[in-house]
């Protein structure tokens, strides 16, 4: 077991070494994990220009479009049922429900 381990560390130095020389050739870090290059970020003033830029697309759509007042009225659409089709229905509910029975059942506590 102890062979196996000794064996096993030459082993990872061979590839750490050979991993240093390759790199060394192809012209790469010698590093292994180096860190990653900083990617450019955009300057104060071209983020002031397109900050303004956007608030004036959002100005002029603002202004493009007058408000419109709600009317209570229209803000809530019920489906309105016929006579004859409410009745149907509650025929319909009071036969699954257990007719009189139902009304009963509420009522006591």
């Amino acid at each position: 077991m102890f062979n196996q381990l000794k064996r096993a560390a030459a082993i990872k130095e061979q590839i750490n070494a050979l991993t240093r020389e390759l790199r060394s050739i192809v012209g790469g870090s010698a590093k292994s994990g180096a860190a990653p290059t900083k990617k450019p970020t955009m300057s104060a003033a071209v983020s002031e220009e397109i900050a303004a830029a956007q608030k004036a697309r959002w100005a002029k759509l603002s202004c493009a479009k007058p408000a419109k007042p709600v009317n209570p009225a229209t803000k809530h659409k019920t489906k309105a049922f016929s006579t004859a089709t409410r009745a149907k229905l509650s025929a319909k509910l009071n036969a699954y429900w257990g007719g009189a029975e139902s009304a009963t059942r509420v009522n006591t506590p």
